[in-house]
């Protein structure tokens, strides 16, 4: 299971300017305006071959027992109970807040593994400037500066280096005995009455009830004489409505799980219509290469009007999803569940399937041949030759010169050339471009 690491701090101390620089993105929104974040936002990041979740909170107010205050109060609590090591971030510029101790005193009764890592401190002398933090009662503060990338690498090897994980997991590489299935979508949406109908038993509690699962449970089953793992997850609810104690490890658990699997069921609700949070779910699948199969609930129970902006929302909404199988089921009534199942069975072996280098290379000319890379100014990116460089999910590492000018447009044309010659339904597909060095560059 990959570590969870949890930004704490209070308001505009630059907890979301980290989160960027270690997840490598611009998923969290920034900018000079205190209290901008407010709900909890799960990232995926990686150091060298360590991959871990990072979670960005907003201001943290322990104190706070009114208002929107209280609700992020609690959303950082949450935060901190998900994680394995809290980074506490202050600001070194503006020195040590009565809100400050008021963190450290909670973190310290908490007990949690905590790293103090004071941000803004560009251009500053640690060993003078720093040592009021030392009255935090947290041991050493880190000085770092996320906005310019000063010592943030350190800062999470430090944190990581604390939960004393293995630097590198075994990847599997041949095809499993056990295909692990993560059945996953929001609350309610019906993934434990699917399972208690595939396996003609209540195994799992099925309740008219948002959150009745509360973690991620898992049950072997079989079916055409493959073994399978089936995991039903814990709803991923819309962050600001995850508020009880007993719920507080349902998100991290539930990406956890889609980690875990060879191949996601993404259960949509049909009454319920496609939401932001189906988008997320499907994205994270997408994100962490998993194989992919989307099955419309409850599709008994609208009519046919409602049947056809379903459908059209889903082409356009989840566009992203296009590789993908979708099936309309009904999972108490036990109608269109077959079909699932022969889906599920594609998207596993395509996430597996192994393409030789000849074939892949004679794809490729073949591309270049029908439709050649476009010219970048004076720059023609030339593709050479094709090779496998790993499977679930596949990926396809293109060599040759230039290729950093490879457009967008080209790399989808290539994808749908290499999807139709294997057969690749239902698994994320990853194209690597690497450019040879040019010789000469150093006699220049």
């Amino acid at each position: 299971m990959k570590p969870v690491v949890a930004l704490v701090g209070r308001p505009n101390v630059g907890k979301s300017t980290l989160f960027n620089r270690f997840t490598k993105s611009r998923d969290a929104i920034v900018a000079d305006y205190a209290g901008l974040t407010r709900d909890r936002h799960y990232g995926n990041a990686k150091l060298g071959k360590r991959e871990y979740i990072v979670i960005d909170t907003g201001g943290f107010e322990p104190t706070a027992e009114t208002g929107i205050i209280k609700e992020m109060a609690k959303q950082t609590r949450q935060a901190v109970a998900e994680c394995d090591v809290v980074i506490f971030v202050v600001d070194a510029r503006a020195g040590v807040s009565a809100q400050d101790h008021d963190i450290a005193k909670y973190l310290r009764k908490l007990g949690k593994p905590t790293i103090l890592a004071a941000n803004k401190a560009e251009g500053m002398t640690e060993g003078v400037q720093l040592a009021e933090f030392f009255e935090l009662g947290l041991g050493e503060v880190r000085a770092v500066s996320a906005a310019h990338g000063q010592n943030v690498r350190s800062l999470i090897e430090e944190a990581l280096d604390k939960l004393n994980l293995p630097e590198e997991e075994e990847v599997e590489e041949t095809d499993p005995d056990v295909v692990k299935l993560a059945v996953a979508g929001r609350p309610n949406v019906g993934k434990s009455t699917l399972i208690n109908t595939w396996l003609g038993e209540e195994r799992l509690v099925a309740f008219d009830m948002p959150g009745t699962t509360r973690d991620a449970i898992s049950v072997p089953f079989e079916k055409g004489g493959q073994k399978f793992e089936l995991i039903d997850t814990a709803g991923l609810r819309r962050k600001g409505k995850v508020f009880e104690a007993i719920e507080k490890f349902s998100v991290v658990k539930t990406l956890q799980a889609i980690e875990s699997a060879h191949v996601v069921l993404l259960l949509i609700d049909a009454k319920e219509g496609i939401s932001d949070q189906d988008a997320h779910i499907a994205g994270y699948c997408v994100e962490a290469g998993r194989a992919l199969v989307l099955a419309v609930n409850k599709w008994d129970a609208i009519d046919s009007y409602e049947r056809e902006l379903l459908t059209r929302s889903i082409e356009t909404r989840l566009a992203f999803l296009k590789f993908a199988e979708i099936h309309m089921i009904s999972a108490i009534k036990r109608q269109g569940l077959a079909p699932v199942w022969k889906s599920i069975a594609h998207a596993f072996q395509s996430s597996f399937r192994k393409m030789p280098t000849p074939q892949l290379t004679r794809i490729l000319l073949q591309a270049i041949e029908e439709q050649a890379p476009r010219r970048d100014g004076h720059r023609r990116p030339k593709p050479r030759y094709a090779h496998q460089g790993g499977q679930n999910p596949p990926i396809v590492v293109v060599h040759g010169n230039m290729l950093e000018h490879i457009t967008d447009a080209w790399r989808r044309y290539l994808e749908g050339r290499i999807r139709k010659a294997f057969d690749l339904v239902g698994t994320p597909l990853r194209i690597e471009f690497r450019s040879q060095d040019n010789p000469f560059d150093e006699k220049k």
